[in-house]
């Protein structure tokens, strides 16, 4: 398992102006962090830092201990908002974890074997993701930092279903809860083989 870090410091210029100069003058993100039993915090953060962290997948599926001033707590990124053309971050929100506190994060898929899969390698076939990331709810200790859909035995014409992967122990998929079995990937025949078969 990675361990994922911040230093951040405490902040009380707060309101739109403030946020533009710590950007500007001291190439910082502006951040709050919510959640648990106390106030929400503003703070601030090295763009670099950031920048760095947000380098690995994983960060986003991961407890990352958050240093302010001295003081470790643990967080999970909730959002970020980012400049539409240069793609930097230009703010950032976190939510406080409490352990045996369960939460919802956001976590990759992993899609495994496709290249391999009956349906790509014997049928001709191409696979389309509909979605890249799946909500989960869980305990902080067993927050995974991906969920592996698995491929290998896919065939032409299918739909990969929510209700079709794995989740690890202690992990619920949050759409399903709720009655909603999202469509995660479809495999369809590739558009050379329709052509070719349209000649025929």
């Amino acid at each position: 398992m990675n361990e994922f870090t911040l230093n951040a410091e405490a902040r009380s210029d707060l309101g739109k102006g403030a946020s533009r100069r710590l950007r500007r003058l001291a190439s910082q993100v502006p951040a709050v962090i919510y959640g648990g039993e106390q106030a929400p915090q503003s703070i601030s953060l090295l763009a670099k830092e950031v920048a760095k962290l947000l380098e690995n997948e994983a960060a986003f599926s991961h407890v990352i201990s958050l240093t302010v001033d001295g003081k470790a707590e643990n967080v999970l990124i909730k959002a970020l908002q980012r400049h539409p053309a240069k793609g930097h971050v230009l703010h950032a929100d976190f939510l406080r974890v409490v352990a045996g506190q369960k939460l919802t994060a956001h976590v990759p898929l992993h899609f495994i074997n496709q290249e391999t899969s009956v349906a790509v390698k014997q049928q001709g076939a191409e696979v389309s993701h509909t979605v890249a990331e799946v909500e989960v709810s869980c305990l902080p200790k067993d927050l995974p930092e991906f969920i592996e859909v698995d491929m290998a035995k896919v065939e032409i014409g299918q739909i990969v279903h929510l209700s079709d992967l794995k989740a690890p122990k202690g992990v619920e998929f949050v759409a399903l809860a709720h009655g909603n079995d999202l469509a995660v990937a479809n495999v369809h025949a590739s558009r050379v083989a329709k052509e070719e078969g349209a000649a025929e």
